[in-house]
């Protein structure tokens, strides 16, 4: 990838992570369902970067699908307080309360993987 393309896409994230985050405690109903259905809702603002079943398209972003809860938790928390840098993981995990944080964990961590030998 370009560096030109690279910087368009990393600014296309960064808009869409800062514009889902205003919508992101605003989700109808989240209470009601399970963490990982409610996760799911709320993962729609790491669509743009990670891909809609977590599988990333972008070299500079890590696939999330199937990573266990924990290290999604810790890695959120981590950019969210700024202990672990990242320009746009760091705005992106800025408002997320703990619950925000685990429900996208459980959402991530619910999405099975299957590997196959070639």
């Amino acid at each position: 990838m370009s560096p030109q393309l690279e910087a368009a896409a990393f600014r296309f994230c960064l808009w869409l992570g800062i514009a889902g985050t205003l919508t992101l405690s605003g989700a109808a109903n989240v209470h009601a369902q399970s963490p990982a259905a409610t996760g799911r809702t709320k993962a729609q603002t790491c669509i743009a970067c990670h891909g809609p079943l977590g599988l990333s398209q972008l070299p500079n972003a890590p696939h999330l699908a199937g990573q266990p809860d924990i290290y999604i938790v810790e890695q959120l928390k981590a950019y969210r307080s700024g202990k672990r840098s990242n320009e746009v993981m760091n705005v992106i995990a800025k408002p997320l309360t703990d619950e925000d944080i685990g429900q996208l964990a459980a959402w991530y961590a619910s999405l099975v993987i299957e590997v196959r030998q070639p």
